[in-house]
């Protein structure tokens, strides 16, 4: 998968990307990820990239210029499953997006910053807007961060154990279940029995019956 992140703030996304699960995906060669500053394709003499509202108001906008040159560039060199905009009012991403999502070949993400992009950039070359939470943050970065690691962790190849990512949260609409290691106490607290019975089967039952009381403890909306 190649991975194009448009960003007035390259630095925020330097972290992110370049340890863990993720660092460790590039290495494998199985995720490619560039990071492009919009700055750079400014024809701004001080490389401007946001100006004021049409109509008054407070907050810039981030400009179609150079965000449009970065993604015809982009576009010409190779072709482009999705055009990703971060945005507080796009799609809530969940794991059901996560999983398709993670099928893609070559994803751009543009990062909105400021009060937003200019409408026209989202009606002529975003395909998908995606929100990763019904809340506002200082640019579109941080979610971009949220997304990429979301999706990446599924390319088969990039976990050591690939069933791990079958059995995370969400996959099946329920939460995890409680997990434990060792000691098999603790402060009098013990391991369930039935995990350290051996018997997989029985183990299994557990574990599914856990993740539906938990589900319906703290996120019964997932039930429905």
């Amino acid at each position: 998968m190649r991975i194009d992140i448009l960003t007035v703030v390259p630095k925020l996304l330097e972290s992110p990307f370049n340890h863990s699960i993720l660092q460790r995906a590039k290495d494998k060669g199985l995720v490619e990820i560039n990071v492009h500053n919009i700055r750079d394709y400014s024809t701004d003499k001080h490389k401007n990239v946001d100006d004021y509202q049409y109509g008054g108001g407070a907050g810039m906008v981030m400009t179609i210029q150079p965000i449009a040159d970065c993604i015809d560039k982009l576009k010409s060199e190779r072709e482009y499953d999705e055009i990703i905009y971060m945005t507080p009012d796009g799609d809530v991403l969940d794991q059901k997006m996560a999983n398709s999502l993670s099928m893609l070949n070559n994803v751009i993400i543009l990062c909105g910053h400021y009060k937003g992009v200019d409408e026209r950039v989202r009606q002529l070359y975003i395909t998908k807007e995606i929100s990763i939470g019904s809340y506002v943050l200082s640019g579109g970065e941080l979610g971009a961060a949220v997304f990429v690691d979301s999706i990446v962790r599924l390319i088969p190849g990039v976990l050591n154990d690939e069933t791990s990512a079958l059995t995370d949260c969400f996959q099946d609409d329920l939460l995890s279940p409680p997990v434990y290691t060792r000691p098999a106490e603790y402060k009098g607290l013990k391991v369930p029995e039935v995990l350290l019975s051996g018997d997989f089967k029985k183990i299994e039952e557990y574990r599914d019956q856990a993740a539906y009381e938990r589900t319906k403890e703290r996120r019964p909306d997932l039930l429905k």
